[in-house]
């Protein structure tokens, strides 16, 4: 029966946590929420990154997830532009030995439309694995407390019965974006993953399909004392009965990015819930073509001595070669 007990928790925890990982630095990686940011700098520009994320270091449930992308727009006048993508996921969880790893391909196709405006829709395709070792698994009846010999055979007619998991999924995005005027730009987008519902049960034979992951999210940024800009972002996400708000703004000042975020849970899922989970600062530098990001969640709830979230990312973005002169970043 412990077996029996033990691996039901193991299921269990998987149905109450099978949801997606969210990066902090989400409102300025974008790639990480749609599909539709592939190629979104134009001018046959390749943009690249790396993303890294420790969770809780301090307690026993320290999550540790990295996220890299790669993609590169073409252009073909002003009627034909589109983006073609890559990035990989990998999870792993200390407390159980899960890890989980995906692997996505995505196309976006530029829209020009009327007064400035370009419509972004845009389609991910992907292939996901999760592993959680279950041939590892050592429990009470298989244990001879006697002699302290370790039976191979089991009685749990689940002991046979878990396997890894593969699973397809289908995503899709679309980013609305007004081209830049007076130095003034902004932009809203709104993505789906896992369309399809992939079943990502550990139990063969049960269907468990993971939820549709919705994304709201916009950006706007404008001069501020002439050499300085200002982004503010938000950010909603639905996945399940749980949703997050991301509210911030990041300055610009030369070569140096500094941002705050706001992360706060509107629906308040229990008596024990914070409308304000955390406050996450930014630290950026541009070099070149390259930007460097450290950020780091300050918890305000009572979850407990958690020592915070830590994230870490690098991303490239190549010359403008098709524009007179070579332009920054969107965003």
């Amino acid at each position: 029966m412990k077996k029996i007990t033990v691996l039901v928790f193991i299921l269990i925890g998987f149905i109450a946590n099978a949801q997606d990982p969210i990066f902090t630095q989400s409102n300025y990686i974008q790639e990480t929420l749609n599909p539709g940011f592939s190629g979104f700098e134009d001018s046959d520009r390749i943009a690249a990154g790396v993303l890294t994320r420790t969770q809780w270091p301090n307690l026993d449930l320290r999550v540790d997830t990295q996220y890299a992308y790669l993609n590169k727009s073409y252009d073909y006048g002003p009627s034909l532009g589109f983006g073609i993508g890559v990035n990989f996921l990998r999870q792993h969880e200390t407390f159980n030995k899960y890890n989980f790893y995906q692997f996505n391909v995505n196309y976006m196709h530029r829209v020009n439309l009327d007064g400035g405006w370009f419509f972004r829709p845009a389609i991910e395709v992907g292939l996901g694995f999760k592993d959680i070792g279950f041939s590892n698994l050592t429990l009470a009846d298989q244990i001879n407390i006697s002699t302290g010999m370790i039976n191979p055979v089991s009685v749990d007619p689940l002991s046979n019965n878990t396997d890894n998991v593969f699973f397809g999924d289908i995503s899709a995005g679309i980013v609305f974006e007004r081209e830049e005027r007076n130095g003034i730009t902004y932009w809203f987008g709104a993505s789906a993953k896992h369309l399809n519902r992939p079943n990502i049960s550990f139990v063969d034979g049960e269907n468990l399909p993971l939820d549709i992951f919705y994304s709201l999210h916009g950006n706007f940024r404008f001069p501020f004392l002439q050499d300085y800009n200002i982004m503010m972002t938000a950010n909603y996400m639905q996945q399940g009965e749980y949703n997050r708000l991301d509210i911030g703004s990041l300055f610009m000042v030369n070569q140096f990015l500094i941002g705050i975020t706001a992360a706060t849970n509107p629906a308040r899922n229990d008596d024990n819930s914070h409308v304000l989970t955390s406050i996450n600062g930014f630290l950026g530098l541009e070099y070149e073509e390259f930007r460097f990001g450290l950020s780091y969640d300050a918890n305000t709830s009572k979850i407990g001595r958690t020592n915070g979230v830590y994230e870490l990312s690098i991303t490239y973005l190549s010359r403008c070669r098709r524009c007179k002169t070579d332009r920054s970043r969107k965003r």
